[in-house]
């Protein structure tokens, strides 16, 4: 039995949910049904039962508690030989978008830990345009950030993931009464976005989108963060805000979704030159694939 595919049964017994732990994983649902099977042949047994759900044999019960107690231990003799052997552990320095979905930055968390065990991640908040200068300093290796971004020669990016923004309001709000939001409903409204410096390239888009769309929106002359908006927004009635569904139950306000989906896209940048192993970790597991919420 190898590691890796203990550390895949673990996940496996952890969600109960092949898709699932398999994104957890970043490998395929067909490679860690092999993988799994092949260690049920190694053990000599079911590890677990797949019909009509997901459920842990006694034999994996035995496991899971083992498994979990021997992936600790490797994990502590990787990080200790290293030190004895005066190597650094590896480190990403994460530039941490502010605003970004709570669920993102434990999917490179785990990501990271999955392609590069030991390592840990270090982190240093700030908006998409905090996180460029940071970049360009030296002082994060890896940022997320909000596209569209225009980028220098000697930045890379991938896209990582994307969110559905919709309308948020005070609960008076006219608009509150209605399911969906076109661009009509949008004509003559307020709209209170973030300072442009702080994420030129989404800050455009999106209001060249909504006017592309026919909403005859007036831009606010307040700009202000996401977290100062929506302390504001119960307190007026004339404004609205753009945001992903994450605000809505809050109280006093009311969220709803745009009639045709409008999308923020996140990214994650880096300088092409790093030569930090923690970010080829990343990068490379991203390749090809957006993450999402459903894998908690």
């Amino acid at each position: 039995m190898e590691l890796r595919q203990l550390r895949y049964f673990v996940v496996l017994a952890e969600e109960l949910h092949f898709r699932r732990a398999a994104q957890r994983l970043f490998i395929s649902t067909p490679t860690l049904s092999q993988q799994i099977k092949g260690l049920e042949r190694e053990m000599g047994g079911p590890l677990l039962t797949r019909e009509p759900r997901i459920e842990l044999t006694p034999a994996g019960e035995v496991l899971l508690r083992s498994g979990r107690d021997i992936l600790r231990a490797a994990d502590a003799a990787v990080r200790e030989t290293r030190r004895e052997a005066g190597a650094e552990i590896p480190t990403l320095r994460f530039g941490l978008l502010n605003g970004i979905p709570p669920w993102l930055p434990t999917r490179i968390g785990e990501l990271l830990s999955a392609r590069l065990p030991g390592a840990r991640m270090v982190l240093t908040g700030g908006t998409t345009a905090d996180q460029l200068r940071l970049l360009d300093d030296d002082e994060v290796d890896l940022a997320m950030v909000r596209a569209p971004v225009t980028l220098p020669e000697r930045f890379a990016q991938i896209p990582v993931a994307r969110e559905e923004l919709g309308i948020v309001m005070a609960t008076g709000h006219r608009l509150a009464e209605l399911a969906e939001i076109g661009a009509a409903d949008l004509h003559g409204q307020e709209l209170v976005l973030f300072a442009r410096d702080s994420a030129v390239g989404l800050h455009d888009a999106l209001l060249a989108e909504l006017r592309t769309r026919g909403a005859d929106i007036r831009l606010s002359e307040s700009a202000m963060g996401h977290a100062q908006m929506l302390n504001v927004l119960p307190m007026r009635t004339d404004i609205v805000g753009l945001s992903s569904d994450r605000v809505a139950g809050l109280p006093g306000l009311q969220w709803r979704p745009l009639d045709r989906p409008l999308e923020v896209r996140y990214a994650a940048v880096w300088r092409s030159a790093n030569r930090n192993p923690a970010v080829a970790a990343v990068v490379s597991a991203l390749h090809g694939r957006l993450l999402d919420a459903s894998v908690s």
